[in-house]
């Protein structure tokens, strides 16, 4: 299949192109009569979904036998009406009328029962795809919804990733509305090679897995791949299958979410926007920033407006608190019973490190400091650092980079390197 699509370094896509992208990709895929449901991100991905909502309404809305939404949340929390109305654009009065056809769903992540498995990948596929990394055949399970439909469409940004290297794509259906073995399991993988190794790159084990298990969805699939600058400044948009669309997006992407330095930083504070409600989220602000990091470093996640370490998963992050990777691998019989995503999530923000199980010495290459409403007592006990919020004047983190200081006002998408 062709992608259809544009891109570009120097401005944003105006409305009429993106309708024309649009047009383009429904004239050669027609949907009269069909069900279509769209597969979108929530509302911790910037992307102009309002216009997108419109868009497509205005395209196929009076084709289709039905137009739908389920919001690939993973295992973050569920959207509220409120929360899915702003995600869209939309007033209630809109969604009550205009729109009354359209249904909105959650993808509902903690429910077994809406889950159907739909293959195996085998353990020696995964040893293959991993290069011996790992041996262990994976469960494909994924929400059941998807068969009540005739055409599949994933609508959603892609930015430089921790665990797969670029979001986009196929990773809307694993982890995006995927059942927990391959979600536990994708995670681990990227955390074992570790984000310093992954983010940024644009075909790796994990994006492998994924696609592999993407091959056992056999509904018809397609996808429209936005690349986004800001908050919602689109500036490429690309339509095909969702391995095609992708490819195009995450070659844009690396062009506009890579900045590149020339000494790594001392200290950074990673300003996190409000899309991020809790560090599960917020720790994109270190995600990003690790690579750019010099040892003994430190960054400062800073969000006065995050008071939860986790509102799914807070629980067990309490328990195994945050490590490095090694804390985990030597140690492996203590913590293989909790689940892998969560302990990936731990290794990430912590970032790399060392370990020796003979002394229980754990060494950080960096420093992870909490500047949020999450208490010192909670920092302290999940091992991060704490900093109070109201000590941070921020213009005192300005123009300061020739010191090794660096202030990153909207953090979280935009990924730093050493040239």
């Amino acid at each position: 299949m062709q992608t259809i699509g544009k891109g570009y370094l120097d401005r944003t896509l105006t409305e009429s192109e993106v309708r024309e992208i649009v047009a383009q990709a429904f004239a050669a895929h027609d949907m009269t009569g069909k069900r279509v449901l769209f597969i979108t991100p929530d509302s911790t991905r910037s992307a102009p979904m309002d216009m997108m909502f419109r868009v497509f309404y205005d395209a196929i809305g009076d084709q289709v036998a039905a137009l739908d939404y389920l919001i690939a949340l993973g295992t973050h929390m569920a959207m509220g009406e409120a929360a899915q109305l702003k995600r869209f654009g939309l007033t209630a009065e809109e969604k009550a009328t205009t729109y009354a056809r359209v249904n909105i769903f959650n993808h509902e992540w903690e429910k077994p029962e809406t889950f159907k498995q739909i293959g195996v990948i085998t353990a020696d596929e995964i040893e293959a795809i991993t290069g011996g990394l790992m041996r262990m055949a994976v469960p494909i399970t994924i929400n059941k919804k998807l068969w009540e439909y005739d055409q599949v469409i994933i609508c959603g940004p892609t930015f430089p990733h921790e665990v797969v290297g670029f979001s986009g794509g196929n990773k809307y259906f694993f982890p995006g509305v995927a059942g927990p073995e391959v979600i536990n399991f994708s995670h681990w993988l990227g955390a074992v090679i570790t984000n310093w190794k992954v983010i940024g790159t644009k075909m790796t084990p994990v994006r492998e897995t994924i696609d592999r298990a993407s091959a056992f969805i056999d509904v018809p699939k397609l996808c429209f791949s936005m690349v986004v600058k800001g908050e919602h400044d689109l500036v490429g948009l690309f339509f095909g299958t969702p391995e095609d669309a992708y490819d195009a997006a995450a070659d844009l992407s690396a062009q506009h979410h890579v900045i590149y330095v020339e000494k790594p930083f001392k200290r950074v504070l990673s300003v996190m926007p409000d899309l991020y409600d809790d560090i599960w989220t917020a720790g994109k602000g270190m995600y990003k920033m690790e690579p750019a990091i010099a040892d003994g470093g430190e960054v400062i996640i800073y969000a006065p407006h995050i008071d939860e370490i986790s509102y799914t998963h807070g629980k067990i992050l309490d328990e195994v608190g945050y490590h490095c990777r090694d804390y985990f691998l030597k140690q492996w019989e203590r913590f293989k019973g909790y689940p892998w995503g969560v302990l990936a999530h731990s290794t990430h923000v912590n970032g790399i490190g060392e370990y020796d199980a003979e002394t229980g010495v754990e060494k950080h290459r960096i420093k992870v400091t909490l500047a949020t409403g999450v208490p010192k007592e909670r920092c302290e006990r999940v091992n991060l650092g704490y900093l109070d919020p109201n000590s941070i004047n921020l213009d005192e983190w300005k123009g300061r980079e020739d010191e090794g200081i660096l202030l990153v006002p909207r953090a979280g998408e935009m990924l730093y390197r050493l040239k």
